[in-house]
């Protein structure tokens, strides 16, 4: 077995690997990254960028493709299986690869279902499906479980979102998640909270339910690599620390596969951070920071910190809450559904959290990022002046709604 020598072995070419691949090949780092299947992972292929457009899906393979014309080198792609021989040994197609350091970025897949029928869709093959029948349900909880039901009943098919006892989105604001459960209601998108798998079916109210088909979006299950070497886990998720590395110093796990965020912004942003440390480049993870988007109609998206998470806290904080029914562009384009909320710490007004419902929820929440990460306050944003008329405009206006300076409220 030859073996070759590395800076950086990544294993596993989704968002948080091929995204600290291409970092890595920036910074100088000879890198091999290792996918045994799906270049671009689940985000490309089925998953954030496909049910968006198959045409965006294109160009980012295209990039994946030509990475070279854009200046990136030292990055060397492995089509295999990996298997982690030691801290500094990967083993791929009978080659050994030594490397200094190693990521894994494997990703996650949904648990399995245990019932036994035929009419099992995993959400991988959704893609290849011709025709959907009327009488669906989708099983389980997250954000592609309530975006695949939405989209669905939008296609007038009858749909049953069976979920758990927990929130629809884990780690979803309370006034968020209801108001989810409402616009649920009205679209006629039946919420399941009790059920049973029986080999039978799905018991409903002690009832076996039948569906034409059934949609597996359950929460996801790490992807764990193959090897000899025993890493920490957490409820079956690789455990990492402060810096993403794993028990064993010198491996890293960023994305799905340490449980510690499901989007694909959140793992390019991890594999990020991991390139950024390794090469010495100062930098704080913070996932507070990483927001939640969720493409439903109207769209939500999520940052910082919730109510419950700051009463637990006993952080003193206040609520400032703007109605897109108040704003201009969105009575102009008819998109008037949703609203803008700030939270606040009430002494020194530092915005805490945001949470928007809204037409372009999972662009604006961009402005909100930007603030958390400067720790800007309410005084800030009701400071900073938005074109008008723009959707935008609604930050300034439940900014100058926190400080008592209301402009169209």
């Amino acid at each position: 077995m030859n073996d070759d020598k590395f800076d950086l072995v990544i294993i596993g070419a989704g968002p948080g690997g091929y995204v600290a691949a291409i970092r890595a090949g920036q910074t100088g780092m000879k890198t091999a990254i290792i996918e045994k299947e799906y270049i671009g992972g689940m985000c490309l292929n089925w998953g954030c960028i496909p049910s968006k457009s198959l045409l965006e899906s294109a160009k980012l393979y295209k990039k994946i493709q030509s990475a070279e014309k854009f200046g990136i080198n030292g990055v060397e792609i492995i089509m295999g299986s990996a298997e982690i021989v030691s801290a500094n040994m990967v083993s791929v197609n009978n080659r050994g690869i030594k490397t200094d350091s190693i990521i894994i970025a494997t990703g996650s897949k949904p648990a399995q279902l245990s019932l036994n029928k035929n009419n099992i869709l995993q959400i991988e093959s959704l893609l290849l499906e011709k025709e959907i029948p009327q009488k669906l349900a989708i099983m389980g909880s997250g954000a592609v479980a309530v975006e695949l039901s939405q989209l669905f009943r939008m296609i007038d098919r009858n749909v049953s979102l069976l979920t758990g006892p927990d929130k629809l989105v884990p780690n979803l604001d309370s006034q968020i998640e209801n108001f989810l459960i409402d616009k649920f209601k009205k679209e006629k998108i039946d919420i399941v909270k009790n059920f049973e798998l029986k080999d039978k079916g799905i018991l409903i109210d002690g009832k076996v339910v039948e569906f034409d088909l059934i949609i597996n979006a359950s929460l996801r299950q790490a992807i764990l690599p193959t090897g000899s070497l025993a890493l920490n886990l957490d409820k079956g998720f690789i455990q990492t620390d402060a810096k993403l590395q794993t028990s064993i110093p010198g491996i890293y796990a960023v994305g799905d596969v340490n449980g510690k965020s499901f989007f694909a912004h959140s793992a390019s942003a991890q594999g990020l951070a991991v390139v950024n440390h390794l090469q010495g480049i100062r930098g704080e993870i913070d996932l507070n920071k990483y927001p939640i988007n969720i493409y439903t109609h109207p769209e939500i998206a999520q940052l910082g910190k919730t109510e419950e998470t700051l009463r637990t806290e006993n952080i003193d904080f206040e609520i400032s809450e703007f109605p897109l029914t108040a704003n201009g562009k969105a009575m102009a384009e008819g998109d008037t559904e949703g609203f803008l909320r700030i939270l606040f710490e009430k002494k020194y007004g530092e915005v805490l959290g945001v949470q928007i419902v809204a037409a372009h929820a999972t662009d604006l929440i961009s402005e909100a990022s930007a603030a958390l990460q400067i720790e800007a306050t309410v005084f800030d944003v009701a400071k900073t002046v938005h074109a008008h008329p723009t959707v935008s405009e609604v930050f300034m206006e439940a900014g100058l709604s926190a400080v008592g300076e209301p402009i169209h409220k």
